[in-house]
């Protein structure tokens, strides 16, 4: 069962990342998290200290998410499924964290000044072995000869812009928001084109597998 702590928490980090998304660091009141949190301002301070800690955990909570939809390349995999598994990943990530990841496009696009430098090193640490995975594909004759740093950011933009310019997509789809079909199109379309357009070799069958093992 949540506690009271943690749900009170969770409430002000949900009613955080709208605030910050919406107004930015600067412009973002306690007092305005408080309300939309539906709890008394001192609670604000009482969980988070401050507003920059209350920022802070904000952007934790979307790098976390981040960093795990890397899993994929941290282990052995074809990169058609490898590739796969990471779109889907960052798009599940800007369908359920949208506001979050506002807030991090926003930090990003301002100097990264408020994420810590052992953030910013995991970030990029993770982003040079995902760029690693791809060049070796490609040296294996799995994929066309891309550039990968430049794939790596092209999937960035692609599913990130599902939160990021959300009221651009809904204006031009005519919806409030999107539903599952909606996502689900999305992934499969940068799938495809990620996959089609870099020329990614298709994954062995099992049964191809089973019998070049005898």
């Amino acid at each position: 069962m949540t506690s009271i702590r943690e749900r009170n928490k969770e409430l002000i980090l949900r009613a955080a990342s709208e605030e910050f998304a919406d107004k930015g660091f600067a412009a973002t009141k306690t007092s305005d998290i408080a309300a939309k949190a539906g709890l008394p301002k001192p609670n604000v301070y009482y969980y988070f200290k401050s507003k920059e800690n209350l920022y802070r955990e904000v952007l934790e909570s979307i790098i976390e998410p981040l960093l795990a939809a890397s899993a994929p390349f941290n282990q052995p995999g074809h990169p058609s499924e490898v590739l796969t598994a990471y779109i889907r990943s960052k798009i599940r990530i800007s369908r359920e964290l949208p506001h979050a990841s506002k807030v991090f496009a926003s930090e990003i696009m301002h100097g990264a000044p408020h994420l810590s430098p052992e953030q910013t090193e995991q970030l990029n640490d993770q982003a040079k072995h995902n760029i690693a995975c791809i060049q070796r594909w490609i040296d294996q004759g799995l994929m066309a000869k891309v550039d990968p740093h430049h794939l790596l950011f092209s999937i960035w933009a692609a599913t990130q812009t599902y939160a990021d310019f959300d009221w651009q997509i809904s204006t031009v789809t005519g919806k409030a928001s999107l539903d599952d079909a909606d996502y689900e199109a999305a992934a499969q379309t940068i799938i495809r084109l990620v996959l089609k357009g870099c020329e990614v070799a298709p994954a062995p069958s099992t049964a191809s597998e089973l019998v070049s093992s005898v």
